[in-house]
């Protein structure tokens, strides 16, 4: 069997072991997965921005402005989430287009500074239109999209999940992808090629801030409640620990490093409060011994043992 073969049975296998987890586990369990479904979504959409060069520290912001641009068009106008969700993306892309304009001509350590001020920025001014948003005290009675029970939303984000790996695998590997590439690089040999540089890198923040906000709204809507506290700065650092610990170099990286980071302090039991203390000592692990990421250790360990043998 080849390994492109091993590899399709190995996600089928984890596909149908996720499909068939409401059947195993309760109510907590499920709350836990959902929530790794929106970090996973919004640590891809981050390594999308990534790839093209860019590093953001305040990719939580275009969670909040999908969350807060849907709940408050369904709360107020009273339309169904089903429009709103898909709104809250849109809302967050053009943002993100709009801010690509200015901070696309900064590079490393200048972009990342920027994003973050923008970041802090946008759950400031939450405060700026109290009886919009509720203020700094959070907005409350966000209509639900399926009601109380946890089943169908597992479901819904898990569904989000996938399709949203989807695009952005097409994405990464297609020609767009491609340039993406090329201008992280190297900006100047691409330049030279004739490729827009400034254009690539406003595309990168603008795809992935559309998925960053479609996975804000989806939570706006399961959660009921949102508050600025969630989509701060923190948040935003996480999402860059999940990325650089599950390997940034590989699509798969992503994905890895937010279920194992997120969940393993919550399924170990009472120590949900040390979570900070375990990623971050993952991280520095990760930086030491495996720079490729988590997803670089089944490599590692057959090249290991085959120097054994």
């Amino acid at each position: 069997m080849t390994d492109k073969r091993i590899k399709m049975v190995c996600i089928g296998g984890l596909l149908l072991i996720l499909f068939l987890g409401p059947l195993f586990v309760g109510n907590y369990y499920l709350h836990l997965a959902l929530l790794t479904f929106i970090s996973i979504i919004l640590t891809s959409s981050l390594r999308t921005i990534y790839i093209s060069g860019q590093m953001s520290l305040g990719h939580a912001a275009f969670m909040a402005i999908g969350a807060y641009t849907s709940a408050i068009l369904a709360k107020n106008l009273s339309l169904t989430p089903w429009i709103t969700i898909p709104l809250g993306g849109v809302a967050a892309a053009l943002i993100g287009a709009g801010i690509g304009f200015p901070f696309s001509r900064l590079r490393a350590i200048y972009f990342s500074m920027a994003s973050l001020f923008f970041g802090i920025m946008v759950t400031s001014s939450v405060g700026l239109v109290p009886k919009l948003t509720g203020s700094y005290t959070g907005l409350y009675g966000i209509p639900k999209l399926f009601g109380y029970s946890k089943v169908p939303y597992y479901y819904f984000f898990l569904i989000l999940t996938v399709v949203s790996l989807l695009i952005l695998y097409r994405i990464e590997n297609s020609r767009i992808g491609l340039t993406f590439k090329s201008v992280s690089q190297s900006y100047l040999a691409a330049s030279s090629r004739g490729i827009n540089e400034a254009g690539i890198r406003i595309l990168a923040i603008t795809i992935g801030s559309f998925f960053g906000g479609i996975a804000g709204a989806g939570y706006a809507h399961y959660a009921g409640f949102i508050a600025p506290a969630t989509f701060g700065m923190m948040p935003s650092i996480l999402l860059v620990v999940y990325l650089l610990a599950g390997g940034k170099g590989n699509f798969a990286g992503p994905i890895i490093g937010t279920a194992i980071l997120y969940l393993i302090p919550y399924i170990m039991g009472g120590f949900q409060g040390y979570a900070p203390f375990f990623q971050a000592a993952a991280l520095i692990a990760v930086v030491f011994f495996i720079p490729e990421g988590m997803i670089s250790l089944p490599v590692q360990i057959r090249s290991r043992i085959r120097k054994q043998h």
